[in-house]
């Protein structure tokens, strides 16, 4: 055996509870391992020597390297101590703390099984259920729509022009609230709203006023209105908190302008020296943009002001959570308050960090519920537009982001193709909707939430920001070709609602050249493959050919075992 390859860590992705009576334990080996079985041994701490309850773990995911074992324990006692047996060439070996052994003594355990030595309700990952199936609808306010009528004198552009950093359409609240019915007809569950607080760039990410709506997207009674009707159909919303950084002319950072270190705001910024100097930065900033101040997070005065704002918006309007802008430079401190907070008011307002990268010290149910998974997003790129790995290469890249994190944070993870701060997904496949709706086909089946950018439904392009954030061009919904492919997103993004891709069991692999995901539940079978290149070959016994869309090259197939709900 590689004995290199085996791991275990208790009270991580390896060992992880959803409540104090039920524990999911995984282990690691090489991948392709010739195993005769793998079971968990388990009791508590102070039985374990005397008798033990023992549950055969099953192969649920490999990834290029590794195969990775799993198993739901059912507890009678929430103290566990556990070890590991390994059927291997007909021979019974044990993996404990102190690696692969051939005999094991239990009336020793106490030295070295592993044990999660007591399951506390506030150490579990807790599901927001709605977030599990949730699909998202993006929107960059300025550029969805703008009522009829609407001046400003703010208002430089032409709907339909391209966008510069300094480009002002009009788009507003009002103007999405007009347009929920369409939003609806997508089977969209959610929107999530770039900021909407009072700045004077138009993308809203250098905040003024956190307790004002911008006037240009109608103020605080449009939010109002619109969470209103949005809670009317079903739709739930989620704000961008912006709590790194702020605009310039934030009211605390113009009086440390003013007055430097004696102003009673200093300790609010990450100061450099006792007066601010504006032409050669010496306070932090986001990245390299002098004109966005960063926050002390570290401050317990700053904490304080951020939660207030975040409990503000739940109170008075109602939303449905926060999505985390720049989340991974803000302090753990304060998003461990702020989860408490958020979480005390109400137990299903979704945190959503903006993580690019692995982010498992934020989601260990004490932060974040999920994070923005563009792990996800650059694997799609890499087999949709790069070309640079083939079905088995994305099937084992998705299983190695599935191991980054327990069962519950993959449930809710925020899976997205692009958005505001990439290029258009369709203009990086070359404007190829057949590849397009295979994606996002994709994001439907995997765990988790998914996230569709405004406009993706109707074949909008773009490149990088600002070329991303182009205006809806609503005269395309007239276009028959357009309509049927808008007409088959919606049609994709419905099957969220099946309870086997709801809650699920997860199998992802290749086979016969075709990606293949599988969600089961007791249920129904739902069986998503995905042909690039023209390989239709299905696998032998698994699809029952009741849900069928080709184009070209590019095609997937959706079977299903039950009856669609």
């Amino acid at each position: 055996m590689n004995l290199h390859a085996i791991y275990h860590r208790p009270e991580s992705e390896y060992c992880f509870a959803e409540n104090p009576r039920r524990l999911t334990l995984r282990i690691r080996f090489a991948k392709g391992e010739k195993l005769d079985y793998v079971a968990a041994l388990y009791a508590t701490k102070y039985d374990i020597a005397d008798k033990r309850d023992r549950k055969e773990l099953r192969l649920t995911f490999s990834d290029a390297l590794y195969d990775y074992y799993s198993a739901m324990l059912d507890l009678s006692d929430c103290r566990v101590s556990y070890v590991f047996e390994v059927g291997v060439d007909g021979r019974t070996k044990y993996f404990c703390e102190d690696g692969l052994v051939d005999g094991y003594d239990f009336s020793l355990a106490y030295f070295n099984s592993f044990q999660f030595a007591y399951v506390h309700g506030s150490d579990t990952v807790k599901r927001v259920d709605w977030l599990t199936n949730a699909v998202f609808y993006q929107i960059f306010t300025d550029r969805f729509y703008r009522p009829e009528g609407k001046q400003g004198g703010y208002i430089n552009s032409k709907w339909g022009e391209l966008p510069t950093p300094k480009s002002f359409y009009g788009g507003d609240l009002n103007g999405v609230r007009e347009k929920l019915s369409y939003i609806k007809s997508l089977n969209v569950t959610a929107l999530y709203l770039t900021p909407i607080f009072e700045s004077v760039s138009n993308h809203k990410y250098d905040t003024i006023d956190y307790y004002q709506v911008d006037e240009t997207f109608g103020g605080n009674e449009a939010l109002k209105k619109l969470v209103d009707d949005c809670r009317s159909m079903g739709i739930r919303v989620v704000l961008d908190a912006v709590f790194n950084h702020v605009s310039e002319h934030f009211a605390p950072f113009k009086d440390v302008v003013k007055r430097g270190k004696k102003s009673e705001y200093y300790n609010w910024f990450v100061m450099e020296d006792d007066v601010v100097d504006r032409d050669k930065p010496n306070y932090a900033t986001f990245a390299a943009c002098r004109d966005m101040p960063k926050l002390d997070t570290d401050n317990p005065e700053v904490q304080r002001y951020l939660i207030d704002v975040a409990l503000y918006y739940m109170d008075e309007y109602g939303i449905d959570g926060w999505r985390l802008d720049v989340s991974d430079e803000v302090s753990h401190d304060f998003w461990r308050n702020f989860r408490k907070a958020v979480k005390t008011k109400n137990s299903d307002c979704v945190l959503i960090g903006e993580n690019w990268h692995n982010s498992a010290s934020y989601l260990g149910g004490d932060q974040f519920d999920s994070i923005m998974n563009y792990a996800f997003t650059k694997r799609m790129m890499d087999f949709f537009v790069y070309q640079s790995v083939g079905e088995s290469e994305l099937a084992e890249g998705l299983n190695a982001q599935l191991s980054r994190y327990n069962d519950a944070v993959n449930s809710m993870m925020f899976n997205l193709l692009d958005c505001h701060d990439t290029h258009r997904f369709y203009s990086l496949t070359g404007c190829n909707r057949d590849k397009l709706l295979c994606a996002i086909a994709i994001s439907v089946f995997m765990p988790g939430s998914c996230n569709l950018y405004y406009g993706t439904e109707i074949l909008t392009e773009g490149g990088y920001d600002p070329d991303s954030r182009r205006t809806f061009d609503w005269d395309r919904l007239r276009d028959p070709s357009v309509r049927k492919f808008t007409d088959e997103v919606a049609m994709l993004l419905s099957y969220k609602r099946q309870p086997a891709i709801k809650d699920g069991a997860v199998s992802i692999y290749s086979r016969n050249g075709l990606f293949v995901i599988e969600r089961s539940n007791a249920e129904q079978t739902l069986t998503l493959s995905v042909s690039r290149g023209g390989n239709r070959t299905a696998p032998d016994g698994i699809f029952r050919h009741n849900a069928d869309i080709s184009y070209g090259e590019n095609s997937f197939t959706i079977n299903v075992k039950g009856r669609l709900k």
